[in-house]
């Protein structure tokens, strides 16, 4: 270690480790580990059921520990399998860094620094992917990651596939991870998110190296699908769970809260677009046939949009018991302009229920999807004009 006197303690300390993951990168795995160790002896390499020289390469660095199975799994489970014995070692914090050389061990005092600076966090090391030689997939993937990363989380962060990160391990101590692959470290990114981990990036240099010379094991079809398939089932969980429960986490934690709701209700500073969008968007949802879910996904919705989440609920209750079998009726009604021949009547009556709905399931669901985006029109619409007309009002009799 060269250079390591000059850097944060933490970095020389036992509460920080490096853990290297690796699967047949013999070309390069010998260099990043004796780079890593002219910063620090806290290294953890795991083998994850390397077929080349790997195990030769290890045998030249005695003092490192060394996880190793025969197996190959995937990344994630390798990533676990050193937070799990790092964790039993007393680390505190991991910093990860892939073995296949694209990574430099001089930005590693950087990570240490910030750690030292800002507290604990998931530091992500954010890549300069505008450079030459980023491959193009890895740029789209990149931008795409990034993207529904912010969906899920409503966290920008400019590097959300860099593998270069410090993850604080105790605040992770309790949570149970369930893939193994690539897509691993999109679920631990986002779900320590919705935990209340701090997630921070500082830059850090990369390199891609050119041609064969380059050995990645990311497979572009299977492993972005299961990519893919992560990130819908993050959303899915994210506006109907994790969304809701924030606000509601925010709601009760005012402590006047029904102030609170009234000066969000009337804010004078929001534009009367955002409240006529509000209005549509709770009406919507209130009609839109997700029994049991309308309420949760509008507040989503309106948490995903930026919207008036007062109006939104208020606006969401249009499907109050009176006024269901209104809407039914309606719905109906629209419906048979969809199904033609085979539309059935309804007399509007208040015995109309779920039974009524079960008999022509179809013509019901089209027209209550028609008649919740004909109604959220109308009402966003009608609220935009009456607050503009309000507005020119309030401004003549000002002058």
């Amino acid at each position: 270690m060269t250079e390591a006197t000059s850097y944060p303690d933490v970095l020389k300390s036992g509460e920080l480790c490096v853990i290297i993951p690796t699967y047949n990168n013999a070309g390069t795995l010998e260099k990043v580990i004796a780079d890593v160790l002219e910063y620090t002896s806290h290294v953890m390499v795991v083998n994850d059921g390397s077929t080349d020289a790997t195990a030769d390469i290890l045998k030249k660095f005695p003092s490192i520990k060394k996880i190793s199975y025969s197996k190959n799994v995937g990344k994630g489970w390798a990533l676990r399998q050193g937070f799990k014995a790092a964790m039993a070692d007393g680390y505190k914090y991991a910093i990860t860094i892939d073995s296949d050389g694209q990574h430099f061990a001089s930005d590693l005092p950087a990570f240490a620094k910030k750690l030292e600076i800002d507290g604990p966090a998931i530091i992500m090391g954010a890549r300069n992917m505008n450079q030459d030689s980023v491959p193009g997939k890895s740029s789209f993937g990149h931008k795409f990651s990034n993207f529904w990363f912010k969906v899920e989380t409503g966290i920008s962060c400019p590097d959300t596939q860099t593998g270069y990160r410090l993850y604080p391990l105790l605040l992770m101590k309790k949570m149970r991870f369930l893939t193994r692959k690539f897509e691993f470290e999109i679920e631990v990114l986002v779900r320590s998110a919705w935990k209340g981990i701090r997630i921070d990036s500082i830059p850090v240099k990369v390199f891609y190296a050119t041609g064969e010379e380059r050995v990645t094991h990311f497979r572009p079809f299977k492993d972005f699908f299961r990519i893919s398939i992560l990130n819908t089932i993050l959303v899915l969980i994210a506006f109907l769970y994790i969304k809701p429960r924030d606000f509601f986490r925010y709601i009760f934690r005012v402590r006047n809260w029904r102030k609170e709701l009234v000066e969000q209700l009337y804010n004078p500073a929001e534009p009367a677009s955002v409240k006529a969008w509000s209005v549509g968007v709770g009406v919507f949802f209130g009609i839109v046939p997700i029994w049991g879910f309308q309420l949760i996904t509008a507040i989503a919705a309106a948490l995903l949009f930026k919207l008036n989440k007062a109006i939104v609920i208020i606006a969401a209750n249009i499907s109050i018991p009176p006024m269901i079998p209104l809407i039914i009726f309606l719905s109906y009604k629209m419906g048979g302009f969809w199904m033609g021949n085979r539309s059935t009547s309804l007399v509007l009556s208040k015995k109309i229920d779920l039974q009524t709905i079960r008999l022509n399931l179809e013509q019901y669901i089209y027209g209550s999807i028609t008649l919740a985006v004909v109604a959220a029109l109308f009402f966003g619409l009608f609220t935009y004009a009456l607050l503009k007309f309000f507005k020119k009002e309030e401004k003549q009799l000002a002058d």
